[in-house]
């Protein structure tokens, strides 16, 4: 486990990258399954999968399974620096062109998709 100034690098470290933010962006929705979040961003599972266990291990993110299904949330901790992070992201990722593509998509399949796709 990693200790102080390690720590917040290592929180930090999880939003260098644009397919993590948008992950952040989606799950702002509350929870996803790695399915839904491959529709919305359009990604493989691989991908989708390698980005989540990241955030997961830099604490983002918890996952519970759900038959053959991950299904991952934001955490939602004690006040710190990574939850106000997390509402500043909430509040201002959702104006990017890209992430309000993603969340187009995502209400979209939303309605399509069968009611025990993730089980």
């Amino acid at each position: 486990m990693f200790s102080g100034m390690e720590q917040i690098a290592e929180t930090l470290k999880a939003l260098s990258d644009p397919t993590r933010l948008r992950i952040v962006s989606l799950l702002r929705h509350g929870e996803l399954c790695v399915c839904d979040l491959m529709e919305a961003l359009q990604t493989p599972q691989s991908k989708i999968s390698r980005h989540l266990a990241f955030l997961k291990n830099s604490g983002w993110v918890k996952a519970t399974r759900s038959g053959k299904w991950m299904h991952y949330q934001l955490l939602d901790t004690k006040p710190t620096l990574q939850t106000m992070i997390a509402e500043v992201l909430k509040s201002h990722l959702p104006d990017h062109d890209v992430c309000r593509e993603d969340d187009r998509r995502y209400f979209a399949y939303l309605a399509t998709k069968p009611s025990h796709s993730c089980d």
